[in-house]
Order: structure tokens, then sequence, then C-alpha cells
């Protein structure tokens, strides 16, 4: 399984997924033009779009690159009627893409109807993340309640395995590092990745993929259970995990 990262708009992700044989599906191609120049650069063959949820700078490419690709699939949550799909799928349906297999995980929050993919190949384990969950962050719940994204956060992301490549939608790692460090100062697994992070960005790489490990670890609202940041929240040790997520997901707005 390869996964190739395709920088589009201003600070989205698309991504090029591929099996051992060069079969590919197309993550997000808000950008169709950019991402079918990476795919011939790369002599991909697109045959497949997996959208993770119906938001421009994520399904806004999806007619355009339609109109490109002859019998192009689109894939797209049953809930978020997203733009051009020809298939729509629920939590649980499973895809191929060749040799991979791709779970679909329902994730409401950021929008209703938002799926996110899970990609497996032989040992190989991969999810694209959409809005849901960025590296250090989350979504804002655009249409959910901090209930539904945590969820979609503790309950299904959370229960990957912890070697499970994230890819999201945004580059948005270094803001959402200096809010989780204002939650979560001693945090010496989130120092590490900051660093980390912050000599990346200064070579001009990017902060995907993380894991599932990093963000249990690091990810403030992975970690809204954890009683320091319940404090620094300013609730009380008999707040739910899912009050805690709705307090710092407005901090966070407003950061």
């Amino acid at each position: 399984m390869k996964v190739i990262v395709v920088p589009v708009l201003d600070d989205n992700f698309a991504y090029l997924l591929s099996d051992a044989a060069g079969v590919t599906a197309a993550v997000d191609p808000a950008e169709a033009d950019k991402v079918l120049k990476v795919a011939n650069d790369q002599g991909l063959t697109i045959s497949k779009v997996l959208t993770t949820h119906k938001h421009h700078d994520h399904a806004g490419g999806n007619n355009a690159i339609a109109r490109r690709i002859t019998g192009l699939e689109i894939v797209g949550g049953e809930i978020d009627r997203v733009q051009g799909a020809t298939r729509t799928v629920k939590d649980g349906d499973t895809l191929r893409v060749g040799g991979i297999s791709v779970k679909c995980i329902h994730t409401s929050g950021h929008t209703m109807g938002h799926i996110c993919y899970y990609a497996t190949e032989g040992e190989q384990k991969a999810v694209f993340t959409g809005d849901t969950l960025f590296v250090g962050g989350a979504g804002r719940f655009f249409e959910g309640t901090p209930e539904e994204m945590q969820h979609s956060l503790g309950d299904k992301l959370g229960k990957l395995p912890p070697e499970t490549l994230v890819y999201c939608g945004h580059e948005y790692t270094s803001s959402n590092y200096l809010f989780a460090q204002s939650l979560d100062p001693e945090n010496e697994d989130l120092k590490r990745e900051v660093a980390i992070a912050s000599e990346r960005l200064r070579k001009g790489e990017h902060t995907v993929p993380s894991t599932i490990a990093k963000e249990l670890a690091t990810n403030p609202f992975m970690r809204a259970h954890e009683p320091s940041i319940q404090a620094r929240a300013g609730l009380g040790d008999g707040s739910t995990t899912a009050a805690v997520l709705g307090k710092i997901r407005k901090m966070k707005n407003a950061f």
C-alpha cells in the first residue's frame, strides 16, 4: 500500500491510495487537475474517489475529475449527499481498491454524514480522517454534538490499531499544537512531537502522517478524559468526556 500526499487549495490534503499493483483511489481530490497531474506523473490511473464529507474543499473536485475519467466510481457517505457520488456508504461498509480493503467508519460531528476510510493491505494500516481528526486537533462540530464527536474520536478512531497511519484533511498542525500545549504543558510526548513537526514544516515538509498512538498521547481532543485536561478546561472531576470535549472545542474556536 502506498499513499501519496497531494496538497490542494490553501491548506488541504488530497491523497492517492494505491495497492501493490498500482490500482488507485483518490481521497478528497478537491482540485482535480492537481490530483490528476500527480497521478499521471506517477504512472497511476485513478479508478475510484473516496470522499470524506460534503464540504466543497473536500468534495468540490468530484464532478471535474469524473468528467476526465470514464466510469469513475465516486464514494461518499449516504447522509452527506456528496457531490457526484455514484455509490453511497454507511458505517461498517467495506470497499476494495485492488488488494486494499477499505472499511467505512461513520464519524458524525463535523458533518452528520462524515466518513473516515480505514485501509489495510497485509500488515499496513492507514486511516483517512478528513475533518474529524487532525494532527493534534479535531474538526469543528458544525452539525454534531460533543457526544457524537466523542463517540467518533474515542470509540471509533481511538480504537483502531495504534500503529495505524493517520492522514487528515488539512495542515493545521502548528496551530493545533499551540493550543494543545496550552492545555497539556507538561506532556513530554507532545513536546517531542512539537519539535518534530516544527522541523518538518521548516524544511517545507508535511506533518502527515501521524499515527493513532501519537494522537492518543498528544491530542487534547483524544485526551479529554484526562484530569489535567479537564482542570485546564475549567471543569471538575465529575465532568463527562463529552462535556470536556465540547468545552475545549469552544476554547479552540476562540484561541
